[in-house]
Order: structure tokens, then C-alpha cells, then sequence
């Protein structure tokens, strides 16, 4: 089984991008051949600062090998380093109706939250079709907010295999439903656009300080308090063994348990779990040379699938 994800590098990850999607990919290494991309074509779409990107593009690296994402079994590369995608991207353009990338819900949303309308924009749906037929993927993980760009993938592959003949396997995708929505500081989903994220590895001031931020309701120290109505709670949980989180539910219930003692606790239960990451990556940060040759390695393989899957279209098509 072939399993493909890929990420933007749109500026610092948070722990909402590590629990809803690099802990799922890290775990994907031991059920089947893992591909994972840094998406920064993807990103020029709303990235105009060529150094900022170059920057964030290895952030996000550094960040995945810092948390467990081994090389060896995992084909992790920059989106940009496999030209035979953009080229993938023409082909499966001429094939895709206009309808169907009209119905698409992330452009009309880009559009509503006041992204300036570009042909990128609009075709991003073409691209990251050609992200994943590249490489044969059988199982996409995406969270139920992005089911529909594996669909539109899936109706892409079925109209080409139907003109052209049987090229592209159909990927099926894997909505992580274990994963739930990870709130941020106001209780709405975490988000770099809202400003209400906690940084995968920001300094222990900020993140404590951000941690302190989080909204609770009125209800005074003495008070009984609902666990699952409390967004320190519910942050807390991640990152705490069953155990751990069954006590701080009978607390809070309880009563006599304030609110800022627990985010005292989420803090210190959330540096210690990140601490084994945040020595690896201060490790990997003086070693660059590494990093790039993770990617470019990741991208030498990826490159052998995408160019088998891209002759045979061309072949398909008459014009390999």
C-alpha cells in the first residue's frame, strides 16, 4: 500500500498541524511505503516572499525529522524538486472539466477570506491531482475539510483512464475521524490566520504566555467545571496518558481546581512531552547540509515513480 501526504510550508507549524497531520503521516511509516511532500508550489498560491518560503520550507523539515519522521521509510521530499508533476499537471488539465474545479469549496473560500483570484488558485485541485496519481498513491489521509480535493483527484483519474485507457490508479482517502479538531487559544480550530495557535516549537516564554491566553468560561475556583466543555482540557489530553487526563477530569469536577492552575499543568505536561523534539531538532539545525541531503534523496526516488507514471501518460496520450 502507498500512502501520500503533503504539507505547506505557509509559516511555523503548531501543534494543531502536529496532532491533525504530522503525527498520523509519522505513524503511516509502519503500515505501508509512505511519500511525504513539502507543498511549496502549492504555497505560492498565497506566498509571495521567495525568501520566506525558502525559509519555511526548511523549518517544516526540520520540524518533521525532529519528530520522529525517519528517511529511510519515508519518501520525504520538496514538492518543487519533481519537475515531472508540473508537467503531470498539463496533462490531466486537458481532461478536467471546468465544472468540476468550479465546484471546488477551498477556492471559493480563499476568495470569500479575500485571496486575490489567480489561474493558480483556481487549478490548484489540477496540481494536487498530479500529486497524487504521480506516484501511484493508494490512500490519502485528509481531514474531512479536505475529502473533496481526493475526490475531484479520484473523478480526474476515472475521466483520463476512460479516454486514455487504465494509467492511474484510483486513490482512495483515509479521513483521520480518531483525530479531532485541535482548538486554539478562543476554542475555535487552530490556526496561524486567526492567531489563536501555540507553536510546535516556540521559546518556553511565548508558549507559556500563549498557554495563559487560552479562553474559559466565568466559573470560579470552587466551581464544579465540565472537562469536556474546557479548551485547557481538551489541549491537555493530547498530550497526556489516559491516566493523566482521567485525573484532571475528577479535579475539575470537583471543584476547587482553578483554571490557571490548569494551564500551569498543560504547560509543563506539553514541554515535557516536546522535549525529546526540541533536542533533536537543535541537533539537526547545526547539521544543514544533512537536512538537504534528506530532500534531495526523498526527491531522487520520487522523481524514479513520477517519471513511470508520466511516460505512460504521455505514451496514453501520443505524445511520448
Amino acid at each position: 500500500m502507498r500512502v501520500l501526504s503533503g504539507i505547506q510550508p505557509s509559516g511555523k507549524l503548531h501543534i494543531g498541524n502536529y496532532f491533525g497531520m504530522m503525527k498520523p503521516c509519522i505513524e503511516l511509516q509502519e503500515e505501508g511505503e509512505a511519500f511525504l511532500f513539502i507543498a511549496n508550489y502549492h504555497a505560492l498560491t498565497t506566498v509571495s516572499d521567495g525568501a520566506a518560503l525558502r525559509k519555511d520550507t526548511v523549518e517544516v523539515a526540520l520540524d518533521f525529522l525532529a519528530c520522529g519522521l525517519d528517511p529511510e521509510r519515508t519518501v520525504f521530499f520538496r514538492q518543487s524538486d519533481v519537475p515531472e508533476v508540473t508537467e503531470l499537471t498539463w496533462l490531466l488539465s486537458v481532461v478536467t472539466p471546468m465544472g468540476l474545479l468550479e465546484r471546488c469549496h477551498s477556492y471559493k473560500d480563499k476568495i470569500a477570506k479575500g485571496i486575490a483570484p489567480s489561474h493558480g488558485l483556481f487549478a490548484y485541485p489540477v496540481l494536487m491531482a498530479a500529486d497524487i496519481l504521480a506516484y501511484q498513491s493508494n490512500l490519502v489521509p485528509v481531514g474531512k475539510d479536505q475529502k473533496q480535493h481526493v475526490e475531484v483527484t479520484r473523478d480526474i483519474a476515472i475521466k483520463f483512464n476512460n479516454v486514455y485507457g487504465p494509467v492511474f490508479t484510483i486513490p482512495e482517502p483515509s479521513i483521520r475521524e480518531a483525530v479531532a479538531v485541535v482548538p486554539g487559544l478562543d476554542g475555535e480550530k487552530m490556526s496561524k490566520s486567526y492567531d489563536n495557535h501555540i507553536e510546535l516549537f516556540g521559546t518556553e516564554k511565548d508558549t507559556k504566555a500563549r498557554i495563559m491566553r487560552i479562553v474559559t468560561d466565568s466559573k470560579t475556583v470552587a466551581d464544579a467545571k465540565d472537562p469536556e466543555q474546557c479548551n485547557v482540557f481538551a489541549l491537555y489530553r493530547l498530550f497526556a496518558s489516559e491516566s493523566e487526563a482521567g485525573q484532571l477530569a475528577d479535579r475539575l469536577r470537583a471543584g476547587g481546581m482553578g483554571y490557571g492552575d490548569a494551564k500551569k499543568m498543560l504547560f509543563e505536561r506539553m514541554w515535557t512531552y516536546l522535549e525529546p523534539f526540541r533536542a533533536r531538532r537543535k541537533e539537526l539545525e547545526k547539521d544543514a547540509a544533512f537536512v538537504d541531503s534528506v530532500l534531495r534523496r526523498g526527491a531522487e526516488r520520487a522523481r524514479a515513480e513520477a517519471r513511470k507514471t508520466l511516460d505512460a501518460a504521455r505514451h496514453a496520450m501520443g505524445v511520448g
